[in-house]
């Protein structure tokens, strides 16, 4: 079977959206499915090219099996709803063309933004083959969730009326949490046959053939000897609440603690200007790094901290960086409600705080410290287990067909 995926993030970006694919697309590689990705060239976080590659027409590379394509798009910094919205559509747009003249017996999108879902959509009309969208984010509600739009706006209105026409056009829908599944059958009356639950999990082969020696001089290099490293891995945007964090970092009595930011985003230079006015220097911030430097971050960190902003529409999503943490026996500090938040009480993997609560997250840093590490690691083992990202990848593909 030819499988076609549409997705605007892929290796050598490192985000969840790039991992997952191109860990569900190796998997079925390796079961026998012929697979082409449709993709743009690589440029997140920082709306910059990645180095080798030049934004152009058309490229066409082998990836361990994955036909990959990459066509042109409006490339753009992750900031100004616009301007992004300009690049979401110039890839809608490209991928559609492009994916006019390859053979397939099924199409995939995968959001966060859905022109890419708009584009999987319309090439199903004109090829007459079966689509199905992964939702791997409740757009646009999560753009009103982190300020960019209004909920009264007609650009809201208009979103909310592609999205739900997206649902109901799609042959099957994938989503990554529980609360999604019930989002889509409560609010838009989706049959819940049509919808499977493929949450995100580690790549197994990723974490134990892990090993490196540059671990200790890393740490030493930094200047963080004999300290308690705090690290958050991954965007800095408005979602993420890190000003929260940096002016909470202020309260924190122990001398020894140190937090480490690490990567790129929107607010990034808001949140760098901000930490000048500090006095307590208790942090550092560092760019993003390549996805096979990201484990000796992680390797070096003491405890990890996963946070996002005070919403309701954050309740129904667990953040992947959970994952790839536990399976380095890194426990969770815990800034997210809902979902994530059973994941970790159920597995007892980390501590939470209530989200933009100063009080609860000092008391929360306090009590990660006190944590049992050998049951703490037995914990992370089965989680692990159950969240093996092949056997994900086996299932979905499954439903999917």
């Amino acid at each position: 079977m030819k499988i076609l995926f549409l997705t605007d993030n892929f290796p050598p970006e490192s985000n969840a959206p790039a991992t997952r694919t191109y860990e569900h697309c190796t998997k079925w590689v390796s079961l026998g499915y012929d697979v082409t990705v449709i993709t743009c060239f690589p440029n997140f976080p920082k709306g910059k090219i990645h180095s080798g590659y030049k934004n152009k027409l058309y490229s066409l590379e082998d990836m361990n099996g994955i036909k990959v394509i990459r066509v042109w798009t409006f490339i753009t910094s992750n900031s100004g709803f616009i301007k992004r919205i300009l690049d979401y559509i110039s890839y809608g747009i490209s991928s559609f063309i492009f994916s006019l003249f390859i053979k397939t017996d099924l199409i995939i999108a995968t959001s966060p933004q859905f022109f890419t879902a708009v584009s999987a959509s319309a090439l199903s009309f004109f090829k007459n083959k079966k689509w199905i969208m992964e939702v791997r984010d409740l757009w646009p509600n999560s753009i009103v969730a982190v300020g960019s739009i209004s909920s009264k706006s007609l650009t809201f209105k208009v979103l909310k009326f592609i999205e739900k026409r997206l649902y109901q056009s799609a042959k099957k829908l994938v989503v990554v949490t529980d609360s999604f599944k019930d989002y889509l059958i409560s609010d838009h009356n989706i049959d819940a046959k049509k919808i499977g639950v493929f949450k995100n999990g580690i790549n197994l082969d990723t974490v134990e053939n892990y090993f490196s020696n540059n671990t200790i001089k890393l740490k030493h290099d930094l200047g963080l000897d004999n300290k308690i490293i705090i690290s958050y891995i991954g965007t800095h945007g408005l979602a993420h609440a890190l000003n929260f964090i940096l002016k909470a970092t202020q309260r924190v009595e122990n001398p020894n603690i140190h937090f480490l930011f690490i990567g790129d985003g929107a607010q990034k230079n808001k949140l760098v200007k901000y930490s000048k006015t500090l006095k307590k220097k208790n942090f550092m911030f560092l760019d993003s790094v390549p996805k096979n430097q990201i484990l000796d971050y992680v390797y070096i960190s003491d405890y990890s901290l996963v946070n996002l902003k005070r919403s309701e529409e954050f309740l129904n999503v667990i953040p992947s960086k959970i994952f790839e943490n536990i399976a380095l026996y890194k426990p969770i500090l815990l800034g997210v409600e809902g979902e994530a938040k059973q994941l970790i009480d159920y597995y007892n993997v980390g501590v939470s705080f209530e989200p933009e609560n100063s009080d609860s997250f000092i008391n929360a840093i306090d009590n990660i410290q006190k944590i049992d590490f050998h049951k703490f690691k037995k914990n992370c083992n089965k989680m692990v287990q159950d969240f093996d990202r092949d056997l994900i990848a086996e299932k979905m593909i499954n439903f999917i067909i």
